[in-house]
C-alpha cells in the first residue's frame, strides 16, 4: 500500500531526476544552482516552462541561448556575481515568454540592444542590482499585454534617453526606476507609451523633470519622486495623474496651479502646507465656476429642497411649486457644482501649519502695514536728529541712539514680514517652505529677538541711568560717564547678538517645541532657550518699574520739582510702564505655557499678539522717550531750518533757550550755566533745581 501511494507521488510531481549532470529538473521547471555552472547549458528540456539560473559562474549569455522554447513562460538569472555581458537575440521569439527576471548581477555591465525582442505575451521585465548603465533597449518587444517594467537599484544608470519605452507593449505599461543613479531625464522619454504608472522614488540625484517629459504619452495616473531632489513638476501631462507621492523631495517646494490637478484623488507629499493648495482650489473652483457663481444662491434655496419627479429630468420643490425656465443641462451642472471632488492629502494641515497667509486677516495686514511705517519712520528720524544735533553728545542721548536703533530693527523686521505677506497672498502654501526654510525667516527671526532684546536691554540701562542720576544728583563723582555707558551697551549688544543667532545655528526652534514631538536634547535646549529669554525680560521689567517707583518717589519730594512738572513726570512713567506691561505680559505668559507644553493660542491668534503688543514699544518709545520731548523738537527745528524749512519755529526755540539759559545764571550766580550741559540732561528725569 504504502508502495503504491509513493508511485501515485512521483506520478502526481512528474519529477525528472538527472536531466541533466549538474542542474535539475522539477515538473517542467529546470534549476542551475550550483557554481560549477560556467555557460547555459545547452541540453535543456525543451517543453520547460521556467528557467533558473541562480549562484552560477556564467559569465556570458549567448546569442540564442534559450530559442527553441516554445512553452517557456519565465526566465530567472539571480546572484550570479560571474555576468558580465548578454548578447543579442537571447530574449528572442518565445512566443510564451510572460516574465523575464535579472538581479543581482553586480558585475553585468552590457546588455545588447537587441536582446529583448518579438516577446508578444511579455508581462513583466525586472533588472535589478546590475551594473548597466543605460536603461535597456526594450523597443522591439512590441508585447500585447499589460507590461510592468522595473529597473531598479542600477547605480550607474545616469540618464533615460528619450523615446526609451516606445515599442516596450501596444497596452498600458507600469515603470518602476527607483533607486537608481538617474540624474537626467529628456524631453519625450515616455513618449509612445499608455502609461499607468511611473516610479522614480530613491534616484537621489535627480533634480528635474523636463517639462516634456510626458509629451507623447497618455498619463501616467501614479506619480512616485520619493527621495529625489525633483524641485519642480513638469508643466505638461499633469491633468492625469491620480495619486501623486512626493514623500522627502525637500526639494519640491513649489507645486504647479491647482487647475492642472483635473484628475488628482490622493496625494503623499513632504510638507503640509501643501496640502492646503487642495482644500484652496475646491473652494475657488467653486467660486469661480460661471454657473455655481452667478446663480447658486437661487440655486441652494430652491434646488436642494427639490426631488426628482420622473426620467424625463422634470423637478417639482418640496412645497409642490415646478421648477421652469431651467434646462437640463443647467440642472445638470448644478449638481457638479455640489459633487466636487475632495483630494485625499497627507500629511494634513496642522497647527504649525495652518492654511491661511502669513497674515490669516485683512485687518492685521493693514495694522502691520501701519505699525512698521510708524516704527521704521519714528525711530529713523530720532536717529537723524540726536545724531545730526549740535548739542553735545550726552549719556542720555548715546542710550537713545541705541534704543531707536533697536526699535528700528523692530520696524524692519515687521516690514519684512508685511512683504513677504503681500507676496504670497492667497498662495502661502507655494512659499510657505522657502520662507520658513530660507534666509530670509533667518533674518526675520534675527532681527526679532535681536531688536527685541536689544531694546528691553536698552530701556533698563536707561531707567537705570535716569534712577542713578536724580538719587545722586549732588554727587558729581558718581555721574554716569560716557564710557561707563558704552562698556555697558557693548555687554548689551553681544547679548543681544548672540541669542539672537543661536537659534540659526539650530540651537533652538519653535516647532520642536510641539508636544507632538519626544523629549529629546534639542527639545530641552529649546525650552531651557525659551525661558532663559522670558527671564531676562521679566527680570527687566521689574527692574524698570522699581527704578520708576524710586524715581516717583523722589520727585513727589516738593523740594525738587513743582507739582505740575511732578504730575507731568508720573504720567509719563505710568505710560512707560504701560506700554512696557502690554507689550511683555502676553507674549511672556503665552510663550511660558507653550514651553511647559501646555498652549493656549493657536498660531493663527498668536498673529493678532505678533502685529498689536509685539511692537508697541518700538512703535511708542520713539514718542514716548523723544519726540514728545521739548528738546527733541528744538533740535529737529534746528535741523529743519538749516535745510530752508521751518525758520519760525526754530527761531522761537532759540530765543527760549536763550532766555531759559539767563534765568538759571541769574538764580544760580555760582553755577557756571551751559546750555549744552542743560540741554544734555532734558532726556533724563533729573531735578530742575536745587
Amino acid at each position: 500500500m504504502m508502495y503504491f501511494i509513493f508511485i501515485c507521488m512521483l506520478v502526481c510531481l512528474k519529477p525528472s531526476f538527472g536531466c541533466h549532470p549538474i542542474c535539475q529538473c522539477l515538473d517542467r521547471i529546470f534549476i542551475c544552482q550550483e557554481n560549477e555552472v560556467v555557460q547555459i547549458p545547452k541540453d535543456m528540456p525543451n517543453n520547460s516552462t521556467e528557467l533558473r539560473f541562480i549562484l552560477t559562474k556564467i559569465t556570458v549569455i549567448t546569442k540564442g541561448a534559450f530559442s527553441g522554447f516554445q512553452d517557456l513562460e519565465k526566465i530567472e538569472i539571480s546572484q550570479n556575481d560571474m555576468l558580465k555581458s548578454i548578447e543579442a537575440n537571447v530574449f528572442s521569439n518565445i512566443p510564451q515568454l510572460q516574465e523575464i527576471r535579472i538581479e543581482k548581477a553586480n558585475n553585468l555591465v552590457n546588455i545588447d540592444r537587441d536582446a529583448f525582442q518579438n516577446l508578444p505575451k511579455l508581462k513583466y521585465l525586472l533588472i535589478s542590482n546590475t551594473g548597466i548603465h543605460f536603461i535597456p533597449t526594450v523597443s522591439k518587444i512590441q508585447s500585447l499585454q499589460i507590461v510592468l517594467l522595473e529597473i531598479q537599484d542600477n547605480i550607474n544608470i545616469k540618464k533615460i534617453e528619450k523615446n526609451s519605452f516606445v515599442g516596450l507593449s501596444t497596452e498600458h505599461i507600469a515603470i518602476r526606476l527607483n533607486q537608481n543613479g538617474i540624474e537626467e531625464i529628456q524631453n519625450h522619454a515616455l513618449n509612445g507609451t499608455h502609461l499607468t504608472e511611473l516610479i522614480l522614488s530613491g534616484n537621489q540625484e535627480l533634480t528635474r523633470l523636463p517639462d516634456l517629459i510626458f509629451h507623447g504619452a497618455s498619463g501616467p495616473a501614479v506619480l512616485d519622486i520619493s527621495k529625489t531632489k525633483i524641485s519642480a513638476l513638469p508643466s505638461y501631462g499633469l491633468e492625469n495623474i491620480k495619486r501623486l507621492i512626493a514623500m522627502s523631495a525637500y526639494n519640491l517646494k513649489k507645486l504647479p496651479p491647482m487647475e492642472k490637478f483635473s484628475e488628482l484623488i490622493e496625494a503623499d507629499l513632504t510638507y503640509p502646507s501643501h496640502c492646503c493648495a487642495f482644500s484652496n482650489s475646491k473652494r475657488q473652483n467653486l467660486d469661480l465656476h460661471p454657473l455655481c457663481n452667478s446663480t447658486s444662491k437661487y440655486l441652494n434655496e430652491n434646488l436642494k429642497s427639490m426631488d426628482k419627479r420622473s426620467a424625463q429630468n422634470d423637478y417639482i420643490f418640496s412645497d409642490g411649486t415646478e421648477l421652469e425656465q431651467m434646462d437640463n443641462e443647467e440642472v445638470l451642472d448644478y449638481f457638479q457644482c455640489n459633487d466636487v471632488r475632495e483630494v485625499s492629502c497627507f500629511p494634513p494641515p496642522d497647527a504649525f501649519n495652518p492654511c491661511e497667509d502669513i497674515m490669516g486677516y485683512t485687518t492685521l495686514r493693514v495694522l502691520i502695514w501701519c505699525i512698521n511705517i510708524l516704527a521704521v519712520t519714528g525711530n529713523a528720524v530720532v536717529l537723524i536728529i540726536l545724531t545730526t544735533s549740535q548739542c553735545k553728545f550726552t549719556v542720555p542721548r548715546f542710550l537713545m541712539c541705541n534704543l531707536a536703533f533697536a526699535d528700528l530693527c523692530m520696524g524692519i523686521y515687521l516690514l519684512l514680514i508685511a512683504a513677504v505677506d503681500i507676496k504670497t497672498k492667497s498662495q502661502y502654501y507655494n512659499y510657505a517652505i522657502d520662507w520658513q526654510t530660507g534666509a530670509g525667516c533667518n533674518a526675520a527671526g534675527f532681527f526679532t529677538v535681536f531688536a527685541s532684546e536689544l531694546s528691553i536691554y536698552t530701556l533698563t540701562v536707561i531707567t537705570l541711568e535716569r534712577w542713578h542720576t536724580i538719587t545722586y544728583a549732588m554727587k558729581l563723582d558718581r555721574k554716569v560717564r560716557f564710557r561707563h555707558a558704552s562698556v555697558i551697551m557693548l555687554s548689551g549688544w553681544i547679548f543681544s547678538f548672540t541669542v539672537a543667532f543661536l537659534p540659526i545655528i539650530g540651537v533652538s526652534s519653535y516647532m520642536k517645541v510641539s508636544i507632538c514631538l519626544p523629549m529629546d536634547i534639542e527639545t530641552i535646549l529649546a525650552q531651557a532657550y525659551i525661558m532663559f529669554l522670558l527671564v531676562i525680560n521679566v527680570l527687566a521689567f521689574v527692574v524698570i518699574c522699581t527704578c520708576y517707583i524710586g524715581i516717583y518717589i523722589t520727585v513727589r519730594n516738593p523740594n525738587v520739582i513743582s507739582s505740575n512738572s511732578d504730575t507731568k513726570i508720573a504720567k509719563r512713567m505710568a505710560i512707560l510702564i504701560f506700554t512696557d506691561f502690554v507689550c511683555m505680559a502676553p507674549i511672556s505668559f503665552f510663550a511660558i505655557s507653550a514651553s511647559l507644553k501646555v498652549p493656549l493660542i493657536t498660531v493663527s491668534n498668536s498673529k493678532i499678539l505678533l502685529v498689536l503688543f509685539y511692537p508697541i514699544n518700538s512703535c511708542a518709545n520713539p514718542f514716548l522717550y523723544a519726540i514728545f520731548t521739548k528738546t527733541f523738537r528744538k533740535d529737529f527745528y534746528v535741523l529743519m531750518s538749516k535745510l530752508g524749512c521751518c525758520e519760525k519755529q526754530a527761531q522761537i526755540f532759540r530765543t527760549e533757550t536763550s532766555s531759559s539759559a539767563h534765568t538759571v545764571h541769574s538764580k544760580n550766580g555760582h553755577y557756571a550755566a551751559g546750555s549744552k550741559s542743560s540741554t544734555g540732561s532734558v532726556y533724563t528725569l533729573v531735578p530742575l533745581g536745587h
